[in-house]
């Protein structure tokens, strides 16, 4: 009779749980994570990086020949040059290259941290573009038809736990956003602004996390966070975008998700600050990806 009673004590707790979650909530998690899968599975997505390679200053020979410094698997030997001098790469290329929709011979490339950038040419299906990672230069390879997106299994989460969306932290601003230099993936240093820290309560304890933003004025908070499940159930670490109004914050972690380089090995995720590793364990949000690949 007492483990009847247990059972249905526990049974009760189930429903009480399932029937707090507001079904508007939920439908709106819903709709995110599927533009979230649609966003990764675009022919343009993460899953489709195929290469990265860090430019020299001078000549960088770029095709499918085993001594090309830029080797695009499947294209035509030598199919170009990139030249970097100082901070501009000049594409030199022979026949076959377009660069919106375009022949293109000779052009100078915006790189991604320019307005307007990156310049993307294109071989044949693949694609490549220019991005800088603090004094470096690398080369980006994109390839629509890379196995890692064809075979893409989809993503996994943590149950969804409305636990873990809190709607009162607050962001305590600084006078002026701060600078702070953060470690990426691939062992250079990225500046971004540091506006405040943000104050909240999850499960009784009080947490702080640095957010950061693109500009002064930004609204839109970008998280980079560990906890105890990092490498374990969940990636390495994950982000979380999050409004603020005024200093008014909301953060739901079942919106927390896994960075590109969860996916390749090819990206150059920034790493958390020191500051942004909590505590405890956070299940909720996406859970870590396993590929043979990566």
């Amino acid at each position: 009779m007492k483990m009847t009673g247990l059972i249905i004590a526990v049974s009760l707790v189930g429903v009480l749980c399932a029937a707090e979650v507001d079904p508007a909530w939920k439908a709106e998690i819903e709709r995110h994570r599927a533009e979230r899968l649609e966003r990764l599975r675009t022919e343009d997505g993460w899953l489709t990086l195929a290469g990265l390679f860090w430019l020299a200053p001078g000549d960088n020979s770029l095709g499918g020949a085993p001594d090309d410094a830029v080797r695009l698997e499947g294209a035509p030997p030598h199919a170009a040059v990139l030249h970097l001098a100082g901070e501009t790469v000049t594409l030199r290329a022979a026949a076959g290259l377009t660069l919106d929709g375009e022949p293109v011979t000779e052009h100078v490339l915006k790189d991604d941290a320019e307005e307007g950038g990156p310049d993307e040419p294109r071989l044949g299906r693949l694609r490549f573009q220019i991005i800088r990672r603090g004094e470096r230069f690398g080369v980006r390879v994109k390839d629509p038809e890379h196995p890692r997106r064809l075979a893409f299994p989809g993503l996994e989460y943590f149950a969804l736990d409305p636990t873990y969306r809190v709607t009162d932290a607050k962001l305590e601003p600084y006078e002026q956003p701060q600078e702070i230099a953060l470690s990426n993936v691939v062992g250079t240093i990225e500046k971004m602004l540091v506006p405040g820290s943000v104050v909240f309560t999850l499960a009784g304890h009080r947490f702080t996390l640095l957010p950061l933003v693109t500009k002064p004025d930004d609204t839109n908070l970008w998280f980079i966070f560990k906890d105890e499940t990092s490498g374990k159930e969940s990636y390495g670490f994950r982000y979380l975008y999050a409004e603020r109004t005024g200093n008014a914050v909301a953060l739901d972690f079942n919106r927390a998700y896994n960075p590109p380089c969860a996916f390749s090995p090819y990206a150059t995720c920034p790493l958390p600050p020191r500051e942004n590793k909590m505590n405890t364990r956070i299940e909720a949000g996406e859970r870590a990806y396993h590929s043979s690949e990566h």
